[in-house]
Formats: C-alpha cells, structure tokens, sequence
C-alpha cells in the first residue's frame, strides 16, 4: 500500500467504524427533512487508499481530497487494485489548487471544486477538457482564512469557464473557522448565488455545521471527521 504516512491501527478503527458512522451521518441528513436531496462526499483527506476503499465499499462514491499528492496517489493505488474498475470512484479536489498540479491530476478529477481565479481555468480548459468545476467562493469576509473569490467576482470567472468549455455544475464555500460564528448567512449567500447564475450545485456544510448548510440549500455535504474520526497527521 502506498506510504502516505498514516497510522495502520488509526486505519484499522476508522474502517472498523466507518458503517456506524455514515449511519450517523444519514441520520442526520434524514433528520433535516431533505436528507433525500443531499449528496454525501466522503474527505478522506490524510487517510489510507483502505479507508477510501472501504468507503467506496459502503456506497460513497464520491470522496474528496484536498491534497493533489493525496488524491494522485490514492486514485492510482486504487485504479490498480484489480478488484476495483477505476470507472467507479468519482474524486473531487477539493483544497487549493495550484496551477502546476493540474497537469498531475487531469483524467483523475471527476470534479474541480476549489476553482477561484481565471488562471485555475484557464489550465484546467488546457488540460483537462470539459471537466466539470465548481467556483469556489467566500462569502464571510475571512479573506486571510481561506480560498476563494468574491462573491461579486463569481459571475464573471463562471462566465470565463463557460466560454473555456468548462462544465460549470455550482458553487463551493466553507464556512466560517470561527465556531462562535453564526454559518447561515455564508451559505445563504452561496445559494443565493447559485441560483442567480442558474447554476445547480452548492456544495457547503462539513461535521460541524452540517445542519445549517442544508437549511439554507446545501446540496452537497463534505464530510471527514464525523466519517473516518479524529485526523491523525504524520510528523
């Protein structure tokens, strides 16, 4: 297995839990009353291609990764295991970007979510062929805090992807790192947005904030820590 620097027991308990968990989770999708209406995106950020093994095993299909190097070495391990068609894991990149990692990750990606500035299209329109994106966005104001573009700027960078032949699916954001703060008026926001640009998607709301995500539109959730547990990151 590749070394991506985890803890072999951490990776046994997060397997062992992972059906227990999403169980959870569900259940608290179910719990909002638009639970059916909700895709669930497995992070499975500094964890073992086992546990993205095991979650695709459990149904997710779609998992999440915020490191190109993870989520380039986690796809290919698994392209290669011969009981698992590549055709059935469908990665989105969902950290920050930097242009020379595109190249890297084209043909892997099912999905760009962390797209916030007209060179990330332009390099994904030259590498990657009508890949579908999402804008990502940042509504709070947490300029120092996180990626993404102003909301005032979306518009026109969706327009950009557009004329790129780019498949622009919705938007992304994250809220607030503050956990005092109050995450509605971030995601209403985004969804506002979303529907102005007659876009689909709003891709907002991980462990901690999920309920308020799908209260204000959320149509997807990105979820690790309430799935796989507590990170343990290499030293």
């Amino acid at each position: 297995m590749t070394d991506l620097g985890r803890d072999r027991d951490v990776d046994l308990e997060a397997v062992a839990q992972l059906p227990s968990r999403l169980a959870a989770v569900r259940e608290r999708l179910d719990a909002t009353g638009r639970g059916d209406s909700v895709e669930l995106l497995a992070v499975t950020k500094t964890r073992s291609a086992a546990v993205a093994r095991a979650a695709f095993d459990l149904g997710l299909v779609d998992l999440g990764e915020n490191y190109a190097q993870e989520l380039e070495a986690k796809a290919a391990e698994l392209r290669d295991a011969a009981e698992l068609p590549d055709a059935g894991v469908r990665w989105h990149m969902i950290g920050g970007l930097q242009r020379n990692k595109v190249k890297k990750l084209a043909g892997a990606v099912w999905c760009w979510q962390s797209v916030d500035r007209e060179s990330l299209v332009t390099e994904i329109a030259r590498r990657d062929p009508g890949a579908r994106i999402l804008v990502q966005v940042r509504p709070s104001g947490e300029r120092d805090a996180k990626a993404g573009c102003d909301l005032d700027a979306a518009p026109r960078l969706v327009e950009l992807a557009h004329d790129a032949g780019l498949q622009v699916l919705g938007c992304m954001t994250v809220g607030p790192t503050d956990a005092a703060a109050d995450p509605r008026p971030t995601f209403a926001a985004t969804r506002s947005l979303v529907e102005r640009l007659g876009l689909s998607v709003c891709s907002m709301g991980m462990s901690r904030d999920l309920e308020a995500a799908v209260s204000e539109g959320s149509t997807m959730v990105r979820i690790g820590t309430d799935l796989f547990g507590t990170r343990k990151y290499a030293r």
